[in-house]
């Protein structure tokens, strides 16, 4: 029994690898640019930089609640990708004509259903209308 967990554990080794690289990557990015990055202070520095326009006002204006809502609908596609590429690569592998197959299918119809339901309750609303 031991044996057996031991290597399950291992086959994690690799993902567990790459996590410690990507972590040590931005640690090590960070570290030297602090380390190695000029240090000058003054007002012109500190000032704000909007694409080499002069800043107008505040940064504290509202936003209309429109720009989140994009947002938000953009992250529930995105979502959606990441969810449908498993079911992609196992739905083929699934037995032709089996009940399962057939539940699989369900399970994601369902799932592009209600995507598409927000989708059309967004646009109802007006959401993607700018004025």
């Amino acid at each position: 029994m031991l044996s057996i967990a031991t290597t399950d554990l291992s086959s994690y080794l690799p993902i567990l690898l790459i996590v410690l690289m990507a972590i040590t990557f931005g640690v090590m990015n960070v570290v030297g640019s602090i380390v190695l990055g000029p240090k000058r202070q003054g007002r012109v520095k500190s000032q704000s930089y909007e694409s080499g326009m002069n800043p107008i006002g505040t940064a504290r204006k509202r936003f209309n609640v429109r720009f989140y809502l994009i947002a938000m609908v953009f992250l529930v596609f995105d979502v959606e990708i990441v969810f449908l590429y498993p079911w992609a690569t196992t739905f083929p592998n699934i037995a032709p004509m089996s009940n399962e197959g057939l539940i699989w299918l369900g399970r994601i119809f369902f799932f592009l259903f209600t995507t598409v339901v927000a989708y059309v309750y967004g646009y109802r609303k007006g959401v993607f209308q700018f004025d």
